[in-house]
């Protein structure tokens, strides 16, 4: 789940857009009064709101310290253009004028969303397995399967399983990987065939398909494929 951090002195423009963020993404989201207080909390965040009042040259350095310190979209929020060359300079993701334009304001969020699972999902995963550390990149993972407390990630390498909870598993993938199963997270790359109750592997195995997932997974399916089809799946 994305993490969501508004930090603005105004009152009433910090809940327009705490709102905002809870009408349009399931995340955590949290408020700051300003830069200091953000910066002695210690949650990382994936996309930062952060509201900018002329004259105010402090919270442009501590933007830029949180800039080189995380991989955070930084999202400039001010009354005026007086910071623009400023949000340049951090490398933020998008710069928004007061009063917010509501719809505008969405569809940043949304974009920043998606640039942010984007990058999550070419992360590799980092696993503990036998008292080792193994980098295992998620284009690679076939299913993953849920043995008991441990899961067990069936890869183009092998096989690795380790201990984790399958719902924590199925956050890490992201959304090339699908439930089918409350044994199951399949990757849509792998995918040869399916029918009710089964799905084909591209390595000739096949995994179980929840009847009552059938239709969910259909249509998650197609959206990949789409994707795929305008150059946006990159995964095999």
């Amino acid at each position: 789940m994305l993490q969501i951090a508004v930090c603005a002195r105004e009152a009433e423009g910090l809940r327009q857009m705490e709102r905002l963020i809870r009408q349009t993404q399931e995340c955590r989201s949290f408020v700051f009064p300003d830069g200091n207080h953000l910066l002695s909390c210690r949650e990382k965040f994936d996309i930062l709101f952060w509201e900018i009042e002329k004259e105010n040259r402090d919270e442009v350095r501590i933007i830029g310290r949180v800039r080189q310190e995380t991989d955070a979209l930084v999202i400039f929020v001010s009354s005026g253009p007086e910071y623009v060359f400023d949000a340049f300079d951090v490398q933020a993701f998008h710069y928004l004028l007061k009063p917010l334009d509501e719809a505008r304001f969405t569809a940043v969020l949304r974009r920043a969303v998606h640039e942010k699972q984007t990058q999550r999902e070419k992360e590799p995963l980092l696993v503990r397995a036998k008292g080792s550390f193994y980098r295992v990149e998620k284009k690679n993972i076939f299913y993953v399967e849920n043995v008991a407390r441990k899961v067990v990630l069936h890869t183009k390498n092998g096989e690795l399983s380790y201990y984790a909870r399958m719902k924590e598993v199925e956050e890490d993938l992201g959304s090339y990987f699908f439930r089918c199963h409350r044994g199951y997270l399949v990757n849509f790359g792998a995918v040869k065939s399916y029918e009710a109750g089964s799905i084909l592997l591209k390595n000739g195995e096949s995994i179980l398909m929840a009847k009552q997932k059938y239709n969910d997974f259909a249509e998650a399916y197609a959206g990949y494929l789409r994707g795929k089809s305008i150059g946006s799946g990159e995964w095999v």
